[in-house]
């Protein structure tokens, strides 16, 4: 069913005009002075009024995220990939929904540490699902646009590898506005990289969760046989 296709999508508007928006509000009311440098994402969310509505678009796109690697593992697993590195993938864009959330929540201006282990599930770890997403891409063979999807994937995939290893490296020049643009490019393609599975949802016929149930073994059980009489 094609609306699928609009739930990563969502997900890439929502979080792209919602983080903008908190830079524009912080830099309006001078919670951020751009003259001075450049602000990272979580500078302008820090403090109200802007942070509620920065906490309020990054648990709705955490939200969102956990909902697309759930449905995403299931397609890749229908079309018979039973793979571990499917799995590994779930547990990877889960983690990267969590650090999204912790992000949120706990600002860097309160708890500064918590925050900055959510940031490195938000972008280490959300950089290493979509890497294996790109793999698992190119294992299931995609012809025509799923194979474009898959380059576009790869591509997006190293640019944000090398805006990340950038960004670390500015930081460790105290260079911070050159860091935090860095941040913005790396986060925006990230919410982008979400965006790219639209084309793989636009032919999801439905998500279906299956709960496997299992016979148990009763000790002593009485077998019973069936014998056929001969005549």
């Amino acid at each position: 069913m094609w609306a699928w296709a609009l739930l990563p999508i969502c997900l890439s508007i929502w979080a792209i005009v919602g983080t903008w928006v908190v830079y524009v509000i912080a830099v309006n009311n001078g919670s951020v002075n751009i003259t001075e440098q450049f602000p990272y994402i979580s500078t302008c969310g820090s403090y109200p009024p802007q942070s509620c509505i920065f906490a309020q678009v990054l648990n709705v796109g955490a939200m969102l995220a956990v909902w697309i690697s759930a449905m995403r593992f299931q397609q890749i697993r229908d079309r018979g990939f039973h793979s571990h590195l499917n799995s590994v993938s779930l547990a990877m864009g889960l983690l990267t929904a969590l650090g999204t959330s912790i992000v949120a929540n706990f600002q860097q201006s309160n708890q500064l540490e918590t925050h900055l282990v959510g940031a490195f599930l938000a972008f280490f770890v959300g950089t290493i699902y979509f890497w294996t997403q790109t793999v698992l891409t190119f294992q299931m063979k995609p012809r025509g646009s799923g194979r474009i999807v898959g380059i576009l994937r790869f591509c997006f995939s190293i640019l944000c590898t090398a805006l990340i290893a950038m960004m670390i490296a500015f930081f460790a020049k105290s260079m911070p506005s050159e860091a935090a643009i860095c941040e913005w490019i790396a986060a925006m393609i990230l919410f982008l990289l979400y965006g790219l599975f639209s084309f793989e949802f636009y032919s999801f016929d439905g998500h279906f969760v299956h709960v496997m149930k299992r016979r148990i073994t009763i000790p002593n059980e009485m077998q019973v046989s069936t014998v056929t009489l001969t005549t």
